[in-house]
């Protein structure tokens, strides 16, 4: 349907006459006072809520309307709109005559065409006067508003008859907007602009008509081919339409022409546009001479609102010009004026790093309470609570969902969780199909063997080689490849842990002191622990994950990686110990070192002594003699070169990705294999050095480490018949320790952030880790559950961005990549590294310490604790505007951190000790000393309820809202 605001009596579409003008009444009905004359100093805009007027009890018509627009969006269930680019062309005189000059465009942020009209600007924020604003409010008012108008090219949009002009003018009109327009295109890879001449603004019409009809011939082909081949095409993602804004001067008319338009069907409009998109709006401004500033920010500020989430709603759901003033008016009351003199408009506003939430847009503000605008967004509630708030800002912390609702019957929870994942089962082997994967792949492969290494070798101490590297091994492989095919959530990776070898030295201490046979007693503790794990399926006991909040997390997620961070300086450190640094070396005593094999067996020739290597001196029952037979050249100060290398290197090429330097493909492709090529750099270096620094040493036999040993435990003949009973006892310590680890890392790895599709699976994870500790004690290998650190770096190793962001727009992300291929093919390439062992032999365990040290510092870089903590030793003047800190006081944030501190430093202390085997019960109970906070502070710091409570909660709140809210609306104020 079309629709055009029309006014009778006069030439142009804008006559003259204060009959005409908008009244004051009506936009001060709305809180704003319009058509002023315009002051020579300009105000800058930036977006702040005002709220509703002090004068009426309800919201502003403005608001109302578009409220009840958007309302009928969501009822129809119509699709979001389109991206937009918006493009504004300006009057120009040239050389060859008049043209349409590009000047800006827009997607979410303005590029201007810097003076000389060679390079465009950076992307920042755009900064309008206010007076535009109200002057593109009277021109709506005033002009041609045409909506869903039919057409198929330009030509037939300039020449409609409902523009209400004279013949004469409308010819002359269209002739203007079909003048030949000029663009900024790209013409090859080093950026060279098309030439732009500087002309003087158009002062009157090309008198010559052929001047004008060149412009009317279709344009040519190479034209269109450089649409196609411009890069920023690439900037903008598949099914964006164009709004084009042509204003300029014309002499011919007296009064300025303004026309919206709103096309049914896009259109491609030719060379109108930069890119090969279809146009959906235009707008159009021409007026006389000497106010060509005017109309130049009446663009700006046309562009301004398209580029807004809801104006731009409004535009596409609008029925008449008065839709379109209530767009604008709410537009306008969105906005805060910065005083001139105080702020300098012609300074650029970088784009923010994380633009808000467009939702925090459809709230209003009511009297003392916060309430939606409208009920636009599909999860609101019609209140705005502290919780909704910080989840509206991006800060929330729900991880209660459908997957953790109990359903009252034996394994209910289990079935909901097979049922929710079988119809993603295909998708998780074809969705690994990208080169993403493989870099995962290499990455989690090489942490998981020298985590099975590092486990393996302190398991073999604590228990005399009958669970050693290889058991450890071998126990990855088989655990983790049958975790990936059948849990919940396959981009877990599992490996054994601190508290577990903890309790495994307990355990063989314990049976070696009562002659009992190790393995058989751990089979039978291994059996009771997968019996309490079914019972706690079949009564959906991971419904307690709700109880685990932000402070538990935080504090499990930053224990784990100080132990990776620790563990990596520490394993450095020990170099010392084996390759001792030479610190009282004097070059000038050089002569003076000597080293010299003695034998005692004077079988060989005295002069072939010399000759013998120091390991062909041992083997022939010789021993050096010398001061120099213990010199090692450099190693310490090489592996320590080669771990901060490999760390630092791997933090810069991952942060890569977000740099200046290097087209997009390039900087994405470093980032997604950032740490193998850290690994592979100074592997090479390594190499290339040629010096003996340790190497990663793999098993390169498939034999059980002691030979004592089978592949297989009996469970009876060792041990009493009682044992298998007693065993009960300790096995109730263990499913605590595992069924805390477990779900207190599948909880971090389902937060509510990293937008996962495929959800999560809490039962079917806890059952497979219960079904692997049967197997796992039956061939005597580890046990195992999930791995917080690793498991998080190998979500952060697949995780998607946009691939196209608009100018000065970071990459948004989109999420992980869902799928069971990487961790599957990890773990069966662990395995197969007993065969793999004269390749891993290169990698310097140094390299591998320091890829240790990245993914503590980046688990721990990842949560709320970290940038907490650093509040402690900021000045209140130059911390961070994070959204808690507006919201509580911040004496209870650091109260708040000082007891996770507490906590961490208590776990820490007994996490070496006999008594890590109840960290868990730590865990759990540690949450109860947060509780000196307020409630409403905690709000913003923890989840302080779990979900069903907190629904109860927020309902008591919308309860008493309503109620205070039907008071509210009997208070009038009077005006004396």
């Amino acid at each position: 349907m079309s629709s055009a605001r029309e006014r009778e009596g006069g030439q142009d579409a804008l006559p003259g006459g204060r009959e005409d003008r908008v009244p004051d009444t009506e936009m001060m009905s709305n809180g704003h006072r319009g058509d002023r004359e315009p002051s020579s100093r300009n105000s800058v805009i930036i977006c702040q809520a005002v709220g509703r007027s002090v004068f009426t009890s309800t919201i502003s018509p403005a608001a109302e309307r578009v409220c009840l627009m958007l309302k009928q969006e969501e009822e129809k269930e119509d699709p979001s709109c389109p991206v937009l680019f918006i493009q504004l062309s300006e009057l120009f005189g040239g050389p060859g005559g008049l043209e349409w000059r590009q000047t800006a465009r827009w997607i979410k942020f303005e590029e201007k065409v810097e003076d000389g009209g060679e390079r465009w600007s950076k992307p920042h924020v755009t900064t309008l006067s206010l007076h535009s604003l109200f002057e593109l409010r009277t021109c709506i008012w005033k002009g041609t508003v045409l909506l869903d108008l039919e057409a198929q090219s330009f030509k037939q949009i300039t020449q409609i008859e409902k523009y209400a002009l004279r013949p004469e003018l409308l010819k002359k009109l269209t002739q203007v907007l079909l003048l030949k327009p000029q663009h900024q295109i790209t013409r090859s890879q080093l950026k060279t602009l098309v030439d732009v001449g500087v002309g003087s603004c158009c002062s009157g019409l090309v008198q010559s008509p052929c001047s004008s009809l060149v412009s009317l011939q279709p344009p040519p082909l190479n034209f269109l081919s450089l649409q196609l081949r411009n890069a920023f095409r690439k900037k903008i993602p598949s099914g964006t339409e164009v709004a084009n804004i042509l204003v300029g001067e014309a002499s011919f008319l007296e009064k300025p022409f303004v026309a919206f338009v709103r096309l049914r069907e896009s259109v491609l409009l030719g060379n109108l546009t930069e890119v090969a998109f279809p146009s959906r709006f235009l707008f159009i401004l021409l007026g006389p001479s000497a106010k060509v500033k005017a109309y130049h920010e009446i663009g700006r500020a046309v562009a301004t609102l398209l580029t807004d989430d809801l104006f731009q709603r409004v535009a596409w759901k609008a029925k008449s010009a008065e839709d379109l003033i209530a767009g604008i008016d709410e537009f306008l009351d969105e906005l805060t004026v910065l005083p001139p003199g105080k702020w300098d408009p012609t300074i650029r506003i970088s784009p923010p790093k994380c633009l808000p939430s467009p939702q925090k847009r459809y709230q209003q503000k009511g009297a003392g309470n916060e309430r939606r605008l409208c009920q636009f967004c599909p999860h609101s509630n019609g209140n705005l609570s502290a919780l909704d708030d910080r989840h509206a800002h991006g800060h929330g912390h729900q991880h209660v969902s459908e997957e953790l609702k109990r359903t009252g019957r034996l394994f209910g929870g289990l079935l909901k969780d097979i049922q929710r994942k079988v119809p993603w089962y295909c998708s998780d082997f074809y969705d690994a199909l990208n080169l993403q994967c493989f870099s995962a792949i290499l990455y989690i492969y090489l942490a998981t063997v020298t985590n099975a290494i590092t486990f393996g070798g302190m398991l073999g101490d604590a228990t005399d080689n009958m669970q050693g590297v290889l058991e450890s091994f071998v126990g990855t492989a088989i655990a983790g490849a049958f975790f990936c095919l059948f849990a919940g959530q396959p981009l877990t990776i599992l490996s054994s842990t601190g508290p577990v070898l903890v309790f495994e030295r307990l355990l063989y201490s314990f049976s070696k002191d009562y002659s009992l046979d190790y393995l058989e007693f751990r089979l039978w503790i291994g059996l009771w622990v997968a019996f309490f794990g079914l019972i706690l399926v079949a009564t959906e006991a991971s419904y307690l994950v709700q109880y685990f909040t932000r402070f538990t997390e935080e504090g499990f997620c930053a224990l784990i990686s100080f132990i990776f961070i620790y563990d990596a300086v520490k394993k450095m450190l020990s170099l010392v110990e084996h390759y001792p640094v030479n610190w009282n070396y004097k070059i000038g005593d050089v002569t003076l070192y000597s080293c010299t094999c003695h034998m005692s067996e004077r079988d060989l020739e005295p002069g072939n002594w010399s000759l013998l290597t120091k390991e062909q001196c041992v083997r022939l029952g010789g021993h050096l003699v010398g001061n120099s037979c213990n010199y090692v050249p450099d190693v310490t100060f090489m592996s320590f070169i080669l771990f901060l290398g490999t760390f630092l290197c791997s933090m810069v090429l991952k942060n890569f990705k977000s740099s200046r330097y290097f087209p997009t493909a390039l900087r994405r492709l470093v980032g997604d294999f950032s740490i193998i090529l850290a690994i592979l750099t100074f592997c090479g270096i390594d190499a290339a050095l040629g010096l003996e620094t340790p190497k990663l040493i793999v098993p390169n036999q498939f034999k059980p480490t002691n030979p004592a040993r089978g592949w297989f435990v009996f469970p009876f003949g060792a041990n009493s018949w009682w044992i298998c009973l007693a065993a009960s006892v300790p096995a109730v310590l263990v499913i605590i320790l595992v069924f805390m680890d477990q779900q207190i890392t599948a909880v971090i790895l389902n937060r509510k952030e990293y937008k996962l599709k495929k959800g999560a699976g809490f039962h079917l994870d806890f059952l497979c880790v219960s079904l692997l500790m049967i197997l796992t004690s039956l061939l005597g290998l580890p046990w195992y559950v999930s791995a917080t650190v690793i498991s998080l770096a190998h979500m952060d190793s697949l995780k998607k961005e946009s691939v196209t962001s608009a100018p000065g727009e970071q990459p948004k992300f989109l999420g992980i990549r869902e799928q069971r291929v990487t961790g599957l093919v990890v773990f069966i390439l662990t395995g197969l590294s007993v065969f793999l062992a004269p390749v891993l032999k290169f990698i310097p365990m140094p390299v591998l310490y320091g890829i240790f040290l990245y993914m503590g510092v980046a688990a721990l870089s990842s949560i709320q604790f970290t940038d907490r903590l650093q509040l402690l030793l900021t000045p209140a003047k130059h911390q961070p505007d994070f959204i808690y800190l507006r919201h509580v006081p911040l004496r209870h944030v650091h109260l708040f951190t000082s007891i996770q501190v507490l906590c961490l430093a208590i776990l820490w202390i007994i996490k070496s000790t006999a008594a890590a085997i109840i960290f868990p019960v730590m865990l759990g109970y540690e949450k109860q000393w947060n509780t000196s906070s307020p409630r409403h502070h905690l709000a913003w710091l923890d989840d302080i309820m779990p979900e069903k409570e907190r629904k109860e909660e927020e309902e008591k709140l919308k309860k008493k809202e309503d109620h205070d809210g039907s008071d509210s609306e009997d208070v009038s104020i009077t005006i004396f």
